[in-house]
């Protein structure tokens, strides 16, 4: 129905009115998150493509050229005086300036690192040692002389070459092949579910002490466990490992650096957000629920197990992502309380060996950065349906 306002209106501007009416604050809201997806998105979309990309590729350009031609330069030693042949009357060399890598065509070669496009491909440049050098599209090379070659060291070949676009697995496979990365692999299984498991546990039945409970300096526990969450890792990691050693030496443990250390470490740095979350969550519980059993004569441990728990799920499933991804990826605790031992590395610090050891080879970090995020993304994914919920959880009464 129009109302006089709408006929008013009509008249004064000579349209009617549309009811449309755009939200600001919703049409900004939508846009940040789009942005936040989009930063989320963008780097790991182009670590999956260019853990895929050749390695001759990837060395010279970024990801989102993966689809077009790339150029490089290179160089190659051509054969000595033992790969000739007689024919006709003339000696000649032949092979190929890529060796067996056919992904390559021929922008231009020549003889000096100055000037590697000094002649175009099926053309030819006099060579020092005598005779001429013609080299191909493909990469062939024929070199051909009137008398017979002495040189015993092969001169190089300067080139500029494209490189057709081409995905390979062999990045992951020369991740996945290198000595001990299974076995760091199963490593940061060993670490991380344990230290992810444990502080779950004691902070769901501390989280209902403090919500449902009621005893002396409740209130005070609680602002202990919020003022917790502010003290920096690094200002407690070596008082923390310094009184684990003393314990173990006291039980006459020989090697402090034990797969119990660390979890005793993530669990005491978890404890305090896993408190808060699951709290919060727990307090605003239907309290209706809790005297209800109370009065049919269920005992605290009773209501935890079979009413609380079930009821709390979003809330562990969001702190059990916050934990799995923080001790998965963790390389800091993992290093001092395990230290570098072969036995025991776990992912994040075999990655950082390889890199060591690898040299220039570093393209290979590519497909290993990948293979630690793959696990990490396969639980948010599972559990990202709760993720929202417990993180709100009594942020609102």
């Amino acid at each position: 129905m129009t109302t006089t306002v709408d006929r008013a209106q009509t008249v004064a501007t000579g349209a009617p009115r549309t009811g449309i009416k755009i939200d600001a604050g919703k049409l900004f809201t939508h846009l940040a998150l789009l942005i936040l997806v989009a930063l989320w998105t963008f780097p790991t979309a182009g670590l999956l493509i260019s853990s895929l990309r050749d390695k001759d590729q990837l060395a010279v350009s970024g990801w989102w050229t993966a689809l077009t031609t790339s150029t490089s330069q290179g160089v190659s030693r051509i054969g000595t005086a033992a790969d000739q042949v007689e024919e006709n009357g003339k000696f000649v060399i032949r092979g190929n300036v890529f060796g067996t890598d056919t992904n390559k065509h021929l922008s231009g070669f020549g003889l000096t690192n100055g000037e590697p496009n000094a002649a175009a491909p099926g053309t030819s440049l006099p060579m020092k040692e005598g005779g001429a050098i013609t080299v191909t599209d493909n990469g062939s090379f024929e070199w051909v002389s009137d008398t017979s070659f002495t040189h015993t060291r092969g001169p190089r070949i300067f080139y500029v070459a494209g490189i057709a676009p081409r995905f390979t697995l062999d990045n992951y496979v020369e991740v996945l092949t290198a000595n001990g990365v299974g076995r760091s692999f199963i490593n940061s299984f060993t670490v991380t579910i344990p230290a992810t498991v444990i502080p779950i546990l004691m902070a769901a039945f501390a989280a209902y002490a403090l919500a449902w409970m009621r005893f002396p300096f409740r209130g005070l526990i609680v602002a202990v466990v919020v003022g917790l969450l502010v003290v920096p890792l690094q200002m407690s990691l070596i008082p923390l490992l310094s009184l684990y050693n003393n314990i173990a030496q006291t039980f006459g443990a020989e090697d402090g650096k034990t797969y119990l250390g660390i979890w005793l470490a993530h669990t005491a740095f978890g404890l305090p957000l896993a408190i808060y979350l699951l709290r919060n969550y727990m307090a605003g519980l239907p309290k209706e629920i809790m005297e209800s059993a109370r009065i049919d004569g269920a005992s605290h441990f009773k209501i935890f197990t079979t009413m609380v728990l079930p009821l709390s799920f979003p809330a562990l499933a969001s702190f059990s992502i916050f934990q799995f991804l923080w001790v998965w990826n963790d390389l800091l605790v993992a290093m001092v309380f395990l230290g570098a031992q072969e036995s025991k590395l776990v992912l994040t610090g075999k990655l950082v060996s390889l890199l060591g050891s690898r040299g220039n080879n570093w393209e290979i970090l590519t497909a290993g950065a990948f293979i630690t995020i793959v696990v990490p993304l396969i639980v948010f994914f599972s559990l990202q349906r709760y993720f929202v919920r417990g993180l709100l959880a009594g942020s609102v009464k």
